[in-house]
């Protein structure tokens, strides 16, 4: 017990993976994957727009003193004003450009190159993109040249500054942008995933514990699951576990009842076995009595014995095997239908009408003894649907018909009763479940098809107008070898 539970923990323990290894793991990962993927798509043109903005601020910084200057003519500001300026745009030198004519309007430490040049009034997107990342990447310790138009006139004001106070806010910028990218995606992931596993691990959870616990236990009603309510394909997927359980369950049920049952029929065909070796014993003895009565019904009788020490022994060997193969030959059918009516023992009280039409000369390649079966439980159960019919003005009869045509030889039993009800024609030939009468098994109808199909042939319920039940059985004669077919022609 302790290495089974332990065998169950294991299994429990390797099947239940981690959080992170699980689906919802996975989905809150992903989740907040996707979500930084799109703050970056998000991110790159917000820094490049960030740029554009910083140093379109600085050029309307500059061109609002440059157009007062500009103003002053033939006045040149002193350079303390000039560093004032300076100072206040962030530049080292402003230039204000009209009409082919360029005015310095303050200047401090001017270089004498630039590392790069940057028009306003012309960049594009893509073209934004790249100066930005260029900036992020290698900008901090460079000196730039901007310039742009002033407001709505023709005038253009130009600026010399270093980057590296547009670097910082860019990286302050960016700085700001990936936090808020990194709440919005954990913000936005955990929201998802409370809602996914809601929606669905929770039921998935469920439906793989259910089938878990009820493969440890098929047979206790109590582990079959719950179906909750919906119409989303989770919730029809616990319909139809639920509903696969009910069955498994149900089948389960009814192989254990089949064992139950095998094993009592053994138990009771092996004692039976036994009386009927005996009775066998004392039958023999008949043979030896002279009285005419007894010469007449002693060979039946004898036949009879034998058949039911037969059908003992097979039913005892049913558990290792199928039926047996049919040990076939070209018998008499007449005789055989014959000793179907006799031991049918028809009541004459029943006003019961057998009639056979069965050639004398017809032969068919059957196994006698299993054909024998099959006729006696058709024809048994016609008995049994005629009497228990109680209506009084139908004819009770009961015809048995035969013909060869060709290689194959037809046998037809048909009876005058109630017929057969919807729901033994819906699990015909199946035992247990094709019972016409109450209390019956189905097992006649279920044993007779196992034996057919064992010949080759075909046992079918054939419809007709009149009321009654009728049933065709067909056998089909066995190939003939080449070999024996040139033996008996040169014969």
């Amino acid at each position: 017990m302790d290495e089974a539970g332990s065998g169950v923990t294991k299994t429990r323990s390797v099947l239940t993976p981690g959080f992170f290894a699980s689906i919802s793991g996975k989905l809150l990962l992903l989740t907040i994957a996707f979500v930084m993927l799109a703050e970056i798509l998000i991110f790159v043109p917000s820094v490049a727009n960030m740029r554009l903005r910083w140093l379109q601020d600085r050029l309307s910084a500059a061109a609002a003193a440059g157009v007062i200057i500009d103003g002053m003519q033939d006045v040149e500001l002193p350079q303390a004003l000039q560093n004032d300026t300076l100072m206040a745009t962030g530049t080292k030198a402003i230039v204000l450009r009209r009409e082919g004519t360029s005015r310095m309007i303050a200047v401090q430490d001017l270089p004498m190159e630039v590392d790069g040049q940057y028009d306003m009034a012309t960049v594009s997107p893509f073209g934004a993109i790249r100066d930005a990342l260029d900036t992020l990447v290698f900008g901090g310790n460079r000196v730039i040249r901007v310039y742009g138009p002033v407001a709505e006139t023709s005038m253009v004001i130009e600026l010399v500054m270093e980057d590296a106070a547009l670097r910082r806010a860019m990286l302050q910028f960016a700085r700001t942008v990936f936090v808020l990218s990194l709440l919005i995606s954990l913000i936005t992931g955990g929201l998802i995933f409370l809602a996914i596993n809601r929606i669905m691990i929770r039921p998935i959870r469920r439906l793989t514990d259910s089938i878990e616990s009820f493969s440890q236990d098929p047979s206790d009603p109590v582990r079959i699951l719950s179906p909750q309510k919906g119409h989303d394909e989770l919730a029809v997927a616990g319909w139809h576990l639920s509903a696969m359980q009910e069955q498994l369950q149900r089948t389960l049920k009814q192989q254990k009842n089949l064992a139950d049952l095998g094993l009592a029929v053994s138990k009771i065909n092996h004692d039976m076995r036994n009386i009927l070796s005996s009775a066998q014993l004392m039958s023999d003895r008949l043979a030896d009595v002279q009285d005419p009565a007894v010469k007449r019904f002693a060979p039946k009788l004898l036949r009879t014995i034998d058949r039911a020490v037969g059908y003992t022994n097979e039913v005892l060997s049913y558990g290792r095997a199928s039926e047996a193969e049919p040990h076939r030959r070209f018998v008499q059918l007449s005789p055989l239908v014959d000793d179907v009516v006799d031991m049918l023992s028809i009541d004459p009280q029943g006003n019961i009408e057998v009639t056979v039409r069965v050639p004398n000369d017809l032969l068919v390649d059957a196994d006698s003894e299993q054909l024998f079966r099959v006729v006696d439980n058709l024809c048994r159960n016609a008995v049994q649907a005629l009497l228990a019919d109680a209506g009084e003005h139908v004819a009770r009869r009961l015809t048995i018909t035969a013909l060869r045509t060709g290689s194959v030889v037809s046998i037809c039993v048909d009876d005058t009763g109630p017929g057969m009800p919807q729901k033994a024609r819906e699990n015909l030939f199946t035992a247990f479940r094709g019972g016409v009468r109450s209390g019956g098994t189905g097992l006649g109808l279920a044993i007779a098809r196992e034996l057919i199909l064992a010949h080759g042939g075909t046992i079918a319920l054939v419809e007709k107008a009149s009321p009654g039940t009728l049933f065709r059985i067909e056998l089909p004669d066995r190939p003939v070898p080449l070999n024996a077919f040139r033996n008996r022609s040169s014969q």
